[in-house]
């Protein structure tokens, strides 16, 4: 099919600036764990959005923050290393919040990259008056002049209320070099099917937890398979996750009262994994203390960083 595009689009931003919630609602599907703790995203996850017209290719990244351990170095690096491969950034600016030092560092950054398209996406609209919205649209252009970065679309969406989604997938796919689809139809994401379960009970875990908590989570499934002696019409699998904390006291939080928290985690990500998987599922959650393993390289290696 001629005038079909296709590649790779990356959405940047401060943490917290609505990039996986934007990549969900382009999807149509959850492939990129949501929270409203900052920082929540870890790995480039690529959601595939599928158009009569080309194929959309987003690399949800980590926020860039500055890094204040071995594993915010880390996510940094892959930051910068997914902008340099991708053919269009997308760099999110919520309409909720003024534009500050952290943007301007972010845009700063982007100037660097002067061959590829740049889209500024005006995200969080349903929480802002048209007056305040148009304000906002104004200092986004005056920022990008003044780091030297021509966008080629200003874009406000809400990705909750779902209000200009389409138009601003339209406007990557015309922004994409002509070419063939890198996915067949139907698929949503190429992440493995373990990393979307851990994403899930991560995404679970971090909900009503304290502030120093989020940075300390990490999930790892230790294997998941089908159980023995079940006939084919009533399947079971089952799922073994490990939950690593970095101290004995975000063990107890974890935990929670009589098992209490650990049990609301689990009820909560089953049905969904039930529903990404399309099986019933028996889920086996372990709690772990890794001592200070955001700033151990072993201890990163181990737990997939």
């Amino acid at each position: 099919m001629s005038d079909f595009h296709s590649g790779f689009v990356s959405f940047v931003g401060r943490p917290n600036a609505g990039k996986s919630t934007l990549t969900n609602a382009l999807v149509g599907e959850k492939v990129a764990i949501t929270s409203s703790r900052p920082q929540t995203t870890r790995h480039a996850v690529r959601g595939l959005v599928h158009r009569p017209d080309g194929q959309l290719i987003l690399v949800d990244t980590p926020g860039l923050h500055r890094p204040r351990t071995l594993l915010g170095e880390r996510l940094n690096d892959l930051v910068r290393s997914t902008w340099s491969e991708v053919d269009i950034v997308g760099m999110c600016f919520p309409s909720d919040q003024r534009i500050g030092p952290g943007d301007r560092y972010l845009i700063g950054e982007l100037a660097a990259l002067r061959s590829k398209p740049m889209f500024a996406i005006a995200t969080k609209t349903d929480l802002v008056s048209p007056e305040r919205l148009a304000q906002h649209l104004q200092s986004i252009a005056t920022a990008g002049q003044e780091a030297g970065v021509e966008w080629t679309e200003i874009v406000p969406v809400s990705a909750v209320k779902g209000e200009q989604v389409e138009l601003l997938a339209e406007l990557l796919v015309r922004a994409l070099p002509e070419g063939p689809a890198f996915y067949p139809e139907g698929q949503l994401t190429d992440e493995p099917e373990e990393t979307l379960v851990a994403e899930i009970i991560r995404e679970a875990a971090l909900e009503g937890v304290h502030d120093e908590l989020p940075h300390s989570l990490a999930v790892v499934v230790e294997e998941m398979v089908p159980r023995e002696g079940r006939s084919e019409n009533k399947p079971l699998l089952d799922v073994r996750v490990n939950v690593y904390v970095e101290r004995d006291s975000q063990k107890g939080i974890i935990i929670g009262k009589k098992g209490a928290r650990l049990h609301e985690i689990g009820v909560t990500s089953r049905g969904q994994i039930e529903r990404l998987l399309g099986t019933p599922v028996y889920l086996d959650l372990h709690v772990k203390v890794a001592k200070d393993w955001q700033r151990d390289p072993k201890q990163l290696r181990k737990l997939g960083f």
